[in-house]
């Protein structure tokens, strides 16, 4: 029996290295990272948790996503854009969140760039998914040795959001982001999600 993830229940399936015992760790890999996600709020909230990431590791923020959403008031970027200086003495009071203010201040400039570029004709989404010609780019590595931190497309993506006013989107946070989100499948091919990610 296979169960919705494609693994074979009762057993512990082969995964991407990376992932270890960590049972959040595992959940995350085998149901979310490299699932194509394409809804504009989604993918804000993932870019700026990614964003939250620069210098830690993922399962530290992982950890913290629920209070992150929060403090964040669901990542809705209509509501974080208005945030003010009494929210960002909040947030940084916060022990659930990573109490950084250059991260926190960065997210809410990036709340109100998420906000104006809605109201553009090519809006949020379709900006990110332009960079892999709006469909996931297949890998092909046998282990995790193989996989980049960073690709001449995620410095491009960097490149553009910088450009728009984001801040912490270097192209390692942005591959790493592209790689969550499921426009590359970076899967390694002995991972039981590899080919799940595909269809």
């Amino acid at each position: 029996m296979v169960n919705s993830a494609g693994a074979q229940v009762g057993e512990q399936p082969t995964r991407c290295a990376w992932v270890g015992d960590d049972p959040l760790y595992q959940a995350y890999h085998d149901e979310e990272w490299g699932v194509p996600l394409y809804d504009d709020r989604g993918l804000f909230e993932l870019l700026m948790l990614e964003s939250f990431q620069a210098g830690l590791s993922w399962i530290t923020i992982l950890r913290k996503r629920e209070a992150f959403r929060r403090a964040f008031e669901g990542f809705q970027p209509e509501r974080i854009a208005a945030f003010q200086e009494d929210d960002i003495a909040r947030l940084l009071a916060d022990p659930g969140i990573v109490r950084h203010r250059g991260k926190i201040e960065a997210t809410i400039a990036g709340a109100r760039i998420w906000c104006s570029m809605m109201s553009e004709p090519q809006g949020f989404s379709h900006f990110l998914w332009s960079f892999v010609d709006g469909a996931p780019k297949l890998n092909s590595w046998r282990s995790v040795e193989e996989v980049p931190a960073s690709t001449p497309t995620s410095e491009a993506m960097s490149r553009e959001l910088k450009k728009k006013g984001f801040r912490f989107c270097g192209p390692t946070i942005c591959y790493a982001f592209m790689q969550a989100s499921g426009m590359v499948n970076d899967h390694t091919i002995d991972c039981f999600r590899y080919n799940a990610t595909n269809k």
